[in-house]
């Protein structure tokens, strides 16, 4: 079992910034791919950014927040990150961060991640 804990959620102004942080523990060395992903009200669960765990560190992102929104890894501290600039009322949703066993897939709600944490709620307001 891997456990996530997330952290740095909040409420900040439109053109703000904020950086999440997802710390896990237990079976860290079975993680294959990490990621973070949101859920506004109402909505499905939506992909927001992912990294491998090892390697060059292939990273992916959503459209809407590419040029704005940074995925990182710390390994010695089993810490992923996301950096989130110039944020935008749209960006307001629970964030989750997650990992899998092996590589994620685009296919809503689970993405192939196996693990899960709480979530942290991130607010813009306009």
């Amino acid at each position: 079992q891997v456990q996530l804990v997330e952290s740095g959620g909040g409420l900040v102004q439109a053109g703000g910034s904020l950086r999440l942080s997802c710390a896990a523990s237990g079976r860290t060395f079975s993680i294959y791919t990490m990621g973070w992903f949101r859920q506004a009200p109402g909505k499905e669960r939506e992909f927001v950014a992912t990294i491998s765990w090892s390697g060059g560190g292939n990273i992916y992102y959503v459209d809407s927040v590419k040029g704005r929104f940074t995925i990182s890894r710390d390994n010695a501290k089993n810490t992923v990150y996301l950096q989130m600039d110039s944020l935008k009322p749209e960006d307001t949703a629970v964030y989750y961060c997650a990992a899998a066993q092996g590589s994620w897939y685009y296919h809503p709600p689970d993405y192939g991640m196996d693990y899960w944490g709480k979530g942290t709620l991130v607010t813009v307001s306009s």
